[in-house]
């Protein structure tokens, strides 16, 4: 299973059309985003794309059911 990063979400300011790559399996030291930590793991980051400038909030927990996003 996934490394729970932190237990809330993280705050972060987003610009419509940039590319991300979610961290998904915990161990970046770069959360929410990956920094190649999942090497070796079956883990692979999630990439998206956002249509909107502003702020958002990403899943820590690796658990959310909408991933990047926090669903609670």
């Amino acid at each position: 299973p996934p490394i729970i990063a932190a237990k809330t979400p993280a705050k972060v300011t987003l610009k419509k059309g940039e590319t991300y790559n979610w961290c998904s399996c915990g161990r970046s030291s770069n959360q929410p985003f990956c920094d190649g930590s999942h090497r070796g793991t079956e883990f692979t980051p999630l990439q998206f794309e956002t249509e909107e400038d502003g702020d958002a909030f990403l899943c820590q927990c690796k658990r959310t059911a909408n991933a990047p996003y926090c669903d609670g």
